[in-house]
């Protein structure tokens, strides 16, 4: 299917308006974005319920989480590269399916190893679904400010999707169980599937290299390794064998992975690649982004409800706003990047974001929930700036037969970003002297962090150098 040429696609005075036929392309793609990013919030609120039904103890909870996360991330960088040689809509598909007969499964669940099954092959499927339609959703829409648009929509439903979750979640646990958590999820795939196949157009390389099946076995390892160790930490810290284990193995996957690329007749990742200042630097604002503000709404929950003794309800409604908030900037974005460059913007919004987040120091111990609300919402604003325009920096120049490699990059840094911010810098809230203290430290280095990437990045991305 080719893209709606008749229809405008310059000019930074207003969004290109896009024919039916791609608006409805658009809407599934969009929409098994979102769906993805619900599935990683929308069971938070309702892992106590979903632990006392099927008898899962506390500590073993953290794996309706790990389970999923370990399949999304470790294997995103290889379905990206499958999806380029052997088809993307076909892979798509297949995604989709996998998802939605796992959220049944999950939904039916009658035990813990049947319900953790089913989180990891949701996992399995949402590691096809996501650089699959990024790069079916980058080869449809013409760079330029068609596709300008499109990734702001995608990236605008993706931050709504995980703030969704957090209220959605809640609500229905409290009204319909934890169960409807998932079947939603199947819900969603019920819906999109019928859609695909005739909307969709097949995309694949001309050329069908061979699949570097030594790279994919290190990277996919390594991945899993290490995002293991990080969601393990989460739960009990760094000191665990496991855990150091884990992360010895994962880098020293990876470091084997870096070393097979360099020796591949047909590389996984392509190095020339990795050595543009485009992917290079814009994954790092991704990694960034994703990773320090999902620590920010991870120690603000904290605050809220521990510090501030605040209801999960009222807890929702602060990043109800803050998803409000952040649709409202999503549909501005791509004006803003089209009058001032993808490079800028990334640049900006980081800066922004650090900036805001520092502003969240002023939170009292007894006081604070207005500031949290503010402060939350216009970071998140900087943190959607930063991601539609990570992902066009990173996309920007790709030749079509990259695109998934390019997207599966994308998706990498956005899954490992989520996984690595709150078992690395989260934690320090819980083990101060004080919960409120460790709230507050772990704001402050947020905030440099953020702000150092920005000024490396404002360097790093110079106009005309790759």
């Amino acid at each position: 299917m080719a893209t709606d040429t008749s229809l405008p696609t310059t000019g930074a005075s207003s969004p290109p308006r896009l024919g039916g036929r791609s608006r409805l392309v658009l809407f599934v793609l969009c929409a098994a974005q979102f769906m993805v990013a619900l599935d990683f919030s929308v069971l938070n609120v309702a892992l106590p319920d979903l632990g006392r039904d099927l008898g899962m103890s506390p500590s073993s909870l953290q794996w309706a989480v790990t389970a999923f996360a370990l399949p999304s991330g470790g294997f995103l960088l290889l379905f990206g590269r499958v999806a380029d040689l052997y088809g993307r809509r076909r892979l798509f598909l297949t995604g989709l399916a996998v998802f939605g007969a796992a959220s049944l499964l999950a939904t039916f669940a009658w035990d813990p190893a049947s319900f953790l099954a089913g989180r990891a092959l949701q996992g399995l499927g949402a590691a096809v679904i996501v650089p699959t339609g990024m790069s079916l959703l980058t080869t449809t829409f013409p760079e330029g400010p068609q596709r300008d648009r499109a990734l702001g929509i995608s990236g605008t439903l993706l931050s709504l999707g995980f703030t969704v979750g957090m209220v959605l979640g809640g609500v229905m646990t409290d009204t319909l169980g934890w169960r409807s958590t998932m079947g939603l999820l199947a819900v969603f795939t019920l819906i999109l599937l019928p859609l695909a196949p005739g909307l969709l157009p097949e995309s694949r390389t001309p050329r069908r290299p061979r699949l570097d099946v030594p790279g994919a076995v290190t990277v996919t390892g390594g991945l899993l390794a290490v995002i293991y160790a990080l969601s393990t930490a989460a739960e009990r810290g760094f000191g665990g064998t496991d855990v150091i284990v884990m992360l010895v193995v994962g880098v020293a996957l990876l470091t084997a992975f870096a070393v097979v690329e360099t020796r591949s007749p047909a590389p996984l990742v392509s190095l020339p690649m990795l050595r543009r200042r485009t992917v290079a630097f814009g994954n790092l604002g991704g990694l960034v982004t994703f990773s320090m503000m999902s620590t920010v709404i991870f120690v603000l929950t904290l605050y809220l409800q521990e510090t501030l003794r605040l209801s999960a309800f009222r807890t929702g409604l602060v990043f109800g706003v803050q998803g409000v908030l952040s649709a409202i900037a999503g549909t501005l974005t791509a004006r803003v990047i089209g009058r001032f460059g993808a490079r800028r913007v990334l640049t900006v919004a980081l800066a922004g974001q650090g900036l805001f987040v520092g502003a969240l120091l002023g939170l009292g111990a007894e006081s604070g929930a207005l500031l949290a609300t503010v402060g939350v919402s216009l970071a998140s604003v900087c943190h959607l700036g930063a991601i539609i325009s990570y992902g066009l920096t990173v996309t920007s120049g790709v030749p079509d037969e990259e695109q998934g490699l390019a997207t599966g990059l994308v998706t990498t840094t956005q899954q490992v970003g989520i996984t690595v911010g709150i078992p690395v810098l989260g934690v320090l809230a819980t083990t101060q002297s004080s919960l409120f203290d460790g709230v507050r430290l772990v704001l402050a280095l947020d905030a440099v962090i953020v702000l150092a990437a920005a000024a490396v990045l404002a360097v790093g991305l110079r106009r005309g150098q790759d």
